[in-house]
């Protein structure tokens, strides 16, 4: 006679199959003799899940953001010579596959004076920030600014001086920052209004970005020309009537992109650390 013993895999290890032992045990009479073959039968690869396991798997979660850089292209132009750089700005940050925004700061003088001062009336379709919080939707910003005694208009200081909340609070912090400007003459603050700009800029904490050279335009001597390291001129001329020229219009261009490229790799980084650190 013989007798088989086996023992059955366990029913509460659903994922896992246990090995199959097989022992059977052979008696003989005639010689009193015991024999033990013991058989192992190698785990099949099955895997189940139960509706335990199921129901306790996380939910799969898709957010859809968009990933460009947002820039803000602010300025102040009382004659139009800002406002016509802040548009070959914009075609630059565009270029480069950034989201950017046309804004005007407020006026501060009145229409009485401005129409004694001749003037022209605001280009209506570009909108007037009026509150600085919506700064902080932005990853980086282009300010442009005419000079006035070598400074920044006072028009674009008055907006700098409203961000004090913002300062408290470090909103600003670590975003990009560069600037453009218009003078009457070459030696009317192409560089000394940029510079008093930096001092807003070091104070919020952003990083500015001058465009160097990298514009070789900005050696042409074959011409006169607005624009330094620190970013795109234009002159006015002192009656305002002189133009910007398609070199410095280029120049603007330039920079939108330059400072836009930046912005994104910028952007990129951060993001890139901060999955990084949620891994």
């Amino acid at each position: 006679m013989g007798s088989v013993c086996t023992r059955p895999t366990p029913i509460d290890e659903p994922t896992q199959q246990q090995p199959q032992t097989t022992s059977t045990t052979t008696h003989t009479a005639d010689s009193h003799s015991t024999t033990q073959t013991t058989t192992t039968t190698a785990p099949t690869a099955t895997t189940t899940t139960t509706s335990t396991e199921m129901s306790a798997a996380a939910p799969t979660t898709t957010t859809t953001t968009s990933s460009k850089a947002k820039i803000a292209v602010i300025y102040y132009s009382m004659y139009g010579h800002i406002a016509q750089l802040a548009a070959a700005i914009a075609k630059g940050v565009e270029s480069a596959g950034a989201e950017v925004t046309l804004l005007q700061v407020p006026e501060t003088l009145t229409q009485d004076v401005l129409d004694k001062m001749h003037a022209p009336a605001k280009n209506a379709s570009v909108r007037v920030i009026e509150d600085v919080n919506e700064l902080e939707q932005y990853d980086g910003f282009i300010f442009g600014l005419p000079t006035r005694f070598g400074v920044m208009a006072a028009q674009m200081k008055a907006f700098f001086d409203k961000t004090g909340g913002l300062w408290m609070r470090g909103a600003l912090v670590g975003k990009t920052a560069g600037v453009f400007f218009s003078t009457a003459s070459q030696g009317g603050g192409q560089e000394t209004t940029a510079l008093t700009t930096l001092t807003q800029f070091a104070h919020h904490g952003m990083v500015y970005v001058p465009i160097g050279y990298t514009d070789q335009s900005l050696l042409n001597l074959d011409e006169i020309h607005g624009g330094s390291p620190y970013g795109a001129g234009t002159f006015a001329g002192s009656t305002g009537a002189r133009q910007p020229t398609p070199l410095e219009l280029g120049v603007a261009t330039h920079q939108g992109k330059h400072i836009a490229t930046i912005t994104i790799a910028l952007k990129a980084g951060r993001a890139a650390v901060a999955s990084h650190k949620t891994e």
